[in-house]
């Protein structure tokens, strides 16, 4: 008895000429994107090569002696990002709720609360923080402001969607029962749920401390600000050494976070 490989499968040329098409269409569109961006090649290779010499080098030598200052800035970058992400916790929690469908079961108000949210998250946290640098001023308030209200947008989103994906025979049997809307809520709802709440709530934490870390380059207080000093300096030792500390702060706290979480859900 002879064994004898199964015949190979056939080339599909229509298959092929559609991966080809793609392929080619992605590249066309990449090459399109790119001319129609001012680049001066030339320049841009000639600076990158100059820097790349004077500057890599001094950013590998951290100034150690200034890292209690880099420090505080971190810290107070920390307390934007947790107190922005606290408030935005807290005024996310109504909005989530209009946001449901299952919640308010009237459209009219689910489509305001929708539209709230997607109004919020139209705006990046750069821009909401020189609107409240101008409404309140130059420092860390304004930081949390920003913080706060753009934080707002993405968790009010994410609680409205874990509203609408509760287990509804809980509350049907609820209802049943004859428990008021109160019972329901907090012996119906809010123990399904707080877990993945305080999920989304600390995963937010961790993108805002990232977030805080720019907001400072522009006068919203935190390390940031002492980026753009560093810069305009050009101490490189120094902004090898805030690089050195966001990258390690950041990282701890993606860590720490990442557990928590997986304890919580």
């Amino acid at each position: 008895m002879t064994l004898q490989l199964p015949p190979k499968p056939k080339k599909n040329n229509v298959k092929i000429a559609k991966r080809v098409a793609i392929a080619v269409a992605l590249v066309a569109l990449y090459t399109w994107t790119f001319m129609g961006i001012d680049i001066d090649w030339a320049r841009a290779v000639d600076r990158m090569t100059n820097n790349f010499e004077k500057i890599i080098p001094r950013l590998f030598s951290p100034s150690w002696e200034d890292f209690p200052a880099v420090m505080d800035s971190m810290l107070e970058t920390i307390y934007i990002a947790f107190a922005g992400s606290l408030m935005a916790a807290i005024l996310a929690i109504p909005l989530g709720f209009l946001a449901a469908k299952n919640m308010t079961k009237i459209p009219v108000l689910t489509a305001l609360g929708k539209w709230v949210l997607s109004a919020i998250r139209a705006f990046p946290d750069i821009i909401l923080a020189i609107l409240f640098i101008v409404a309140v001023g130059i420092g860390p308030f304004a930081g949390v402001l920003a913080i706060a209200i753009g934080s707002t947008g993405m968790l009010g989103k994410l609680y409205s969607e874990v509203l609408e994906s509760i287990d509804k025979n809980i509350v049907e049997a609820m209802e049943a029962s004859g428990a008021n809307k109160v019972q329901i809520l907090f012996h119906g709802i809010i123990p399904q749920i707080i877990p993945e709440f305080l999920s989304y709530a600390i995963y937010r934490f961790e993108v805002d401390v990232r977030a805080s870390t720019i907001l400072g380059v522009i006068g919203a207080g935190g390390i940031g600000t002492m980026i753009l000093f560093a810069n305009i300096n050009r101490n490189w030792e120094q902004m090898g050494l805030i690089l050195l500390v966001i990258i390690v702060v950041v990282t701890v706290i993606d860590v720490i976070s990442t557990q928590i979480r997986k304890r919580i859900v």
